[in-house]
Formats: structure tokens, sequence, C-alpha cells
């Protein structure tokens, strides 16, 4: 998987780009090596909001894209709280593809059963 990490009203250190792929191993495990995730970091500049850092997350998988957004007073912790969410919707996705391939799978072994019978008698 591919990681590109941005920043927006905030410079992107070694640092930060180095817990962001700590923080995303986990998710490049479970998905395609052909996906690419684009994360964003950002600060809110109004400063009546008390989460001001932001991390957003946007992964392209093969005709499904997900997104995940965070914020906290810490981006470290913006970070982890995207990855989370990100990490749910991904598991989620995978137990959807896995039921839909069972499923053909169910019918198509039914169908070559009950078609199968049916040309040899």
């Amino acid at each position: 998987m591919r990681i590109a990490v941005k920043g927006r009203n905030t410079p992107v250190t070694d640092g930060l780009q180095d817990h962001v792929e700590r923080r995303f191993r986990a998710i490049a495990r479970q998905v395609s090596e052909l996906a690419e995730l684009e994360v964003e970091l950002s600060e809110e500049r109004n400063p009546a909001i008390s989460d001001r850092e932001v991390a957003e997350a946007t992964l392209y998988l093969k005709g499904v894209t997900l997104r995940a957004r965070a914020t906290a007073p810490d981006m470290h912790h913006a970070i982890v709280c995207c990855e989370e969410q990100l990490a749910r919707q991904v598991k989620r996705h995978r137990e959807q593809r896995r039921k839909r391939r069972a499923t053909r799978a169910a019918q198509q072994s039914a169908n070559g059963l009950a078609g199968g019978g049916a040309s040899a008698a």
C-alpha cells in the first residue's frame, strides 16, 4: 500500500511521517498492495476550537473509497483516532466481500449440482 502524507496549514515532519506509517501498517497488511492511502494533516486556525489538530485519511481500494476524519488537541492522538476509524471500515468491507463470495460460491455449487444431475440423466 502506498501512503502519501500531506500537510495543510502545518508542516509534516519526519516524526509525523513515521508515526503515520507505523499506525497504518496494520491496515496495509489487510488490503491490496495496489491500494493508495492519502493522509492529510491540518490545523484549524480558529482559537475557539479546542480540538485544533485534524487528521483525514482516504483509502482508495479497487471499486471503493473509504474515508475517516478525526480531531484532537494533539496531532498524534488525531492520527490514532483516524486510524481506528479506518480500520473498522476496512474490517467491515472485508467481511462484506467474504459473505458475497461465500454466497456466490454456494449458489454456483447448487446450480452446478442441479444442472449436472439433470444433464446426466
